[in-house]
């Protein structure tokens, strides 16, 4: 029988290896547009995106709390449960990161959540009222990219239009360098949270923190946030290659179109009054690519790599679901 402690330190380790894989399976969504444009160097761009995920981190714990409550019942978050959760979106991420598909981070966990609750208690678990919100925010936020990214971009065709097409490409390659780091700095405070829920919930079943205190210490903020940050630093250059030039081939004017709509989608989830909901920065971001290149001319977009990627995302949630509640069954034998 394994320790309580060394439960909770496993616990710990998994959800920073989730942390730093998420880092650089998701850099891309915050730089492959000024990358595939040629606004950042890869390398400026890698910086850029690992120092404002580590602000961004760091910024607040509302998501954090929704991932600690809405998802499964805090007292049947075991440890093993969360163990094989994580695992199950270690895996899918990896597998996913090898093939250059960009998935979600944030539908693996939450996915894997579920799945091993289930497995360990039934149905009953779940927190449908949170986990509903949850879903609805993750299927809501691309189609809001995709919507935002449209009438910006329609709308700097609007005031730019009579500008020489050089002259927008040298302005918008200098404004890319501030809408990736709203990007990173926005992705951070989003998807570092997710972790940070995983480990309150582990610290609450433990006995070590209060069901009623749902936010996660300093300790576990500054953990998952340096974790992301050097996740963020490894890059991840197969999905840059899918989300820079694989939907629509990007300008710089198009690429800060993107950002900025994804940026406005985030921030509201994150921090808008009674919110608080995990998104996935990559649907959000792939959105507003689409929408984006939708608003220069449909045919633009590359609707045949955008279908490989909605079948990643929709078989994302009952994969590492099943995952993970395979993964409770073999560790409640073990442990």
């Amino acid at each position: 029988m394994t320790s309580l402690g060394a439960m909770l330190g496993i616990v710990v380790v998994l959800a920073l290896v989730f942390d730093y894989i998420n880092g650089f399976h998701d850099t891309a969504n915050a730089i492959a547009t000024s990358v595939s444009t040629r606004a950042l160097t890869p390398r400026r761009a890698v910086i850029l995106a690992s120092l404002l995920n580590l602000v961004g981190a760091l910024y607040s714990t509302g998501v954090a709390q929704t991932i600690a409550r809405d998802i499964v019942s805090p007292k049947f978050a075991t440890q093993e449960v969360v163990i094989a959760a994580l695992l199950s979106a270690i895996i899918w991420n990896l597998v996913t990161w090898y093939l250059g598909i960009p998935s979600s981070s944030s539908h693996a966990i939450i996915g894997g959540m579920a799945g091993a609750a289930v497995a360990k208690a039934g149905f009953s678990v779940l927190q449908w009222n949170g986990l509903g919100k949850i879903l609805a925010a993750l299927i809501i936020s691309p189609i809001a990219g995709i919507v935002l990214g449209f009438i910006i971009m329609k709308s700097m065709f609007f005031i730019f239009g009579n500008f020489s097409p050089s002259r927008v490409n040298h302005g918008f390659k200098k404004m890319q360098v501030f809408s990736a780091g709203l990007l990173a700095f926005n992705h951070g405070s989003n998807d570092a949270q997710k972790s940070m829920g995983i480990i309150t919930m582990a610290l609450i079943a433990g006995g070590l923190q209060a069901q009623t205190v749902l936010a996660p210490p300093l300790w576990v903020k500054l953990a998952c946030a340096i974790a992301m940050a050097l996740g963020t630093a490894m890059g991840g250059w197969k999905i840059i290659h899918t989300m820079g030039g694989k939907i629509f081939k990007l300008e710089p004017i198009n690429g800060f179109a993107a950002d900025l709509s994804s940026s406005i989608v985030i921030w509201s989830a994150t921090v808008f009054p009674g919110l608080h909901l995990p998104v996935s920065t990559t649907h959000v971001v792939s959105g507003s690519i689409m929408g984006v290149g939708s608003a220069k001319r449909v045919s633009a977009v590359r609707w045949g790599v955008a279908k490989q990627m909605l079948i990643a995302w929709v078989v994302t949630i009952p994969t590492t679901s099943l995952l993970a509640a395979l993964f409770y069954t073999l560790l409640s034998k073990v442990l």
